[in-house]
């Protein structure tokens, strides 16, 4: 398992550009090569071919960098820039290898909530926009589900949860709404192809401890 960046005080100051790798079958942490970009609050996808794609993030300043990891030299290589430059977005792996950014937020962070979303294709290390979606969000969680058909669950940061179908390259909404924009919430995929929806906190800071089941 590949851990990166993060921080260990506030401020920009404390944001971290090194990684460690956790070994199962020892049951330890080693360290192994930096990142080009110090980043907190950035995405890690991992591709069809092994290596990491490390995306967007907080460091000196909002970042539109992206590096991938490659766990058999154990570097990182920075590869094409995101199209906008965000930070407690989302992502997740298409059927055809490409990888789905969506949401998070700019510089103004609160007041600064993106709808906008881009596509990485590894075979050409590049970032391209696609439809945006319908409802500004951030603060959601790292790794969107995949769905049956490759669909892919976007939820959290909005009262409402939407589905990127890369078929038509669109974003809909589903039926329902939770009862407020949890930030940060967790996403789980279960046997039955359901989604389980967790925790997370309000507008007021205040956690929760509601639970949600989509339901494809």
């Amino acid at each position: 398992m590949l851990i990166t960046g993060g921080d260990d005080h506030d401020g920009p100051s404390g944001h971290l550009g090194s990684a460690e790798v956790f070994r199962a079958a020892t049951l330890s942490f080693q360290a192994t090569g930096a990142m080009h970009h110090a980043r907190v609050a950035h995405t890690a996808t991992l591709l069809n071919d092994g290596k990491v794609l490390i995306a967007g993030g907080q460091g000196e300043s909002l970042t539109a960098s992206a590096e991938l990891y490659d766990p058999k030299t154990g570097t990182f290589s920075e590869t094409g820039s995101l199209v906008t430059a965000r930070y407690k977005h989302t992502a997740g792996l298409l059927p055809d290898g490409r990888v789905l950014i969506a949401g998070g937020s700019d510089e103004r962070d609160w007041s600064g909530n993106l709808n906008s979303a881009e596509i990485y294709d590894p075979g050409t290390g590049k970032f391209a926009p696609t439809s945006s979606m319908n409802d500004s969000r951030f603060k959601l969680p790292g790794e969107a589900v995949q769905l049956q058909a490759g669909k892919l669950l976007v939820a959290g940061g909005s009262r409402e949860a939407e589905i990127f179908d890369p078929a038509s390259g669109k974003f809909f909404v589903v039926s329902g709404q939770m009862n407020d924009k949890w930030h940060y919430m967790t996403e789980t995929k279960l046997r039955d192809g359901s989604v389980l929806l967790a925790g997370g906190y309000a507008n007021n800071d205040r956690g929760t401890t509601q639970t949600w089941i989509y339901r494809p």
